[in-house]
């Protein structure tokens, strides 16, 4: 429900926000990067989007609590991997608070040297072009200096449920 304010517009609670914003099918993502201390680290992400072609710039944007906001603004860039439906164990790992999500993932350093996960249907590996503050949010926008690509079905975000698209 929206409350009034003083300029006759309606400012809309948080709740509604994420409610509506759940009717949105956004694909699945896992953004990694290698931490300072070499360590790699990742975490499921369905806040993605293209921002232009030429140059090639993506965005993701990270809740301004998360404990590792640090680490994403430290590091000299990050890979998306765009998961498959198979992958669904794999996002739901590294939407957790498993302290090593990386145990048994199979991935390779990718042109930027941050982790390339295996399996995914594109990974975009990324240098850091610049981030903004976005509210509840930091915007981080990248240039994308490499892509791998695979056929298969996109994992899907939905009403606040993980699950697959069928074309």
């Amino acid at each position: 429900m929206a409350i009034s304010t003083e300029n006759n517009f309606a400012m809309v609670e948080p709740l509604e926000m994420r409610s509506a914003m759940g009717k949105f099918l956004t694909g699945v993502t896992i953004v990694t990067i290698i931490q300072a201390d070499g360590t790699p680290y990742g975490l499921t992400v369905n806040s993605f989007n293209s921002v232009s072609l030429d140059p090639p710039l993506v965005l993701w944007s990270l809740d301004n609590r998360n404990n590792n906001l640090q680490a994403f603004r430290d590091a000299n860039g990050f890979v998306v991997n765009v998961m498959a439906a198979s992958q669904a164990d794999l996002c739901g790992k590294f939407a957790s608070q498993a302290p090593d999500r990386f145990d048994g993932v199979t991935w390779e350093k990718g042109v930027s040297g941050h982790p390339v996960l295996n399996g995914c249907l594109a990974s975009f590996d990324c240098r850091h072009w610049t981030e903004y503050e976005g509210g509840d949010h930091t915007i981080f926008i990248g240039e994308v200096i490499s892509i791998k690509q695979h056929e298969g079905t996109p994992a899907a975000y939905f009403s606040g449920k993980l699950g697959h698209y069928n074309s």
